[in-house]
């Protein structure tokens, strides 16, 4: 039977008990450091906190570590190729049933500032007092520049166009929008229990995005929480299917892979929320590809330096593509 989705009082009740969902490869001081900042969140004395980390094949002791320095964490053990989204659903299954009130997604390269849990679950808090569950992203910033890196995106139609752009926080106020990158959001019981799990045809792009987008098709608000919740530095487009001094054949290569615009994935993320323009939309990674990188090496530098990737506020030419959450697993 079909769960409604009116939310009963329990499901608006406060939270009290949260999951937070990790997953890691290879990457043991970050995970470290994030877990560190994770422990050391103030104001949450009321939140009885549970995490889960997938340890997904790691062969730099990441495992061994964390058992040393956080024992109250639970390892999962994964087979070293779930990629983020097989991390994750991993996680997000063991903790849905167990059942808690709100699901936290953490990207292990995130360090989270003092108050960012309690800064969640207040707004969370504020939505579901009003009979309007919301799940809550979290925006972070580079902690070189202190620009904006991920959060929140707003849908924008321009004619034919449909784009994705970043939605930087306003400090006092939160804000509402499309969907979210994963790094730090939060995910209320009745939204899980209504959306599920993150969709399993994914394996390291769109997971987050998506399930913010199928979860506003649901009938539930995204929410940008007040200011900034910690650090996180972009992604670098050196070595991968954007980077346009590459040789075709790598970027072709990366393009294709779990961590580019792999085709049946993109089809389907395509598909799913595009609507009319789909078919145009499906096709533009890998024409847009072929064709720069036939463009003169001149024309690709004054391109490439033309506007730096963190001033790509709400207005980035590409932004056809929901810019994926910070690098979550390293080469596999």
């Amino acid at each position: 039977m079909p769960m409604s989705t009116q939310p009963s009082i329990s499901q608006t009740a406060p939270i009290r008990t949260v999951a937070v969902l990790l997953t890691c490869f290879n990457r043991r001081e970050l995970t470290l450091a994030s877990l560190e900042s994770l422990f050391q969140q103030q104001g949450v004395q009321d939140l009885e906190t549970t995490v889960y980390l997938v340890d997904d094949g790691c062969t730099d002791g990441t495992g061994d570590a964390v058992r040393a320095h956080f024992p109250q964490v639970k390892l999962l053990q994964g087979n070293g190729s779930l990629y983020w989204v097989g991390g994750m659903r991993l996680a997000f299954d063991t903790a849905l049933k167990v059942g808690f009130d709100a699901y936290v997604w953490l990207n292990d390269d995130t360090i989270l500032y003092a108050d960012a849990l309690a800064r969640l679950a207040t707004s969370a808090n504020q939505w579901m007092a009003d009979a309007k569950p919301a799940i809550v992203a979290g925006s972070v910033c580079s902690p070189v520049t202190g620009h904006h890196t991920y959060g929140g995106f707003v849908r924008r139609s321009r004619g034919p166009a449909l784009y994705f752009d970043k939605l930087e926080p306003h400090p006092l106020v939160g804000l509402t929008c499309d969907t979210m990158n994963g790094n730090f959001t939060l995910i209320p019981r009745i939204v899980a229990e209504t959306i599920g799990n993150i969709e399993q045809r994914f394996r390291q792009q769109f997971g987050d995005v998506d399930y913010g987008l199928r979860a506003g098709n649901a009938g539930f608000s995204i929410v940008l929480a007040p200011g900034y919740v910690g650090e996180c530095s972009e992604n670098s487009l050196a070595g991968t299917w954007r980077d346009q001094r590459a040789s075709f054949t790598k970027r072709w290569r990366q393009l294709v892979s779990p961590k580019g615009v792999p085709v049946a994935e993109w089809l389907l993320y395509t598909k799913r929320h595009y609507g009319w323009r789909w078919m145009h939309y499906a096709a533009s990674p890998y024409i847009k590809t072929i064709v720069s990188s036939l463009r003169p090496a001149t024309l690709m530098r004054s391109v490439d330096t033309a506007e730096p990737a963190t001033e790509r506020i709400r207005s980035r030419p590409d932004n056809i593509l929901p810019q994926p959450t910070s690098e979550r697993i390293s080469e596999q």
